[in-house]
């Protein structure tokens, strides 16, 4: 059985956008893309000029040692969680995104900069 015929629905073509996330479709492959949403997120925490780094982060670098100056918990907890998201498209950056979403209860400077 059809879904047309058991549901209403519309047929509005290729999926081109969704939820943030860029789909461009050919015969071959589907490839998806969120730079609209990265750079909407680098426009948020004023990092629109910000340079290319590694996303290796060094073996010890990050604790919860509080010995750091704190920040604003909210604004790195959206940070992170948008970074999240961004892992949609962006498997590489998983390790070191799950890695800060382990310290959104005592977050410092140390761990607002590496998210950065």
């Amino acid at each position: 059985m059809q879904m047309q015929d058991v549901f209403e629905m519309t047929d509005l073509g290729e999926m081109t956008y969704f939820l943030g996330i860029e789909v461009n479709q050919s015969d071959h492959a589907i490839f998806i893309s969120q730079q609209a949403f990265a750079l909407k997120l680098l426009n948020k925490f004023c990092m629109s000029n910000c340079k290319i780094v590694s996303t290796l982060v060094a073996q010890g670098l990050l604790n919860s040692s509080g010995n750091h100056e704190r920040v604003d918990e909210k604004e790195y907890r959206s940070l992170v969680g948008c970074l999240l998201y961004l892992t949609a498209t962006r498997p590489d950056i998983m390790f070191v995104v799950s890695l800060l979403s382990r310290f959104m209860h005592c977050c410092d400077a140390a761990h607002f900069k590496t998210a950065k």
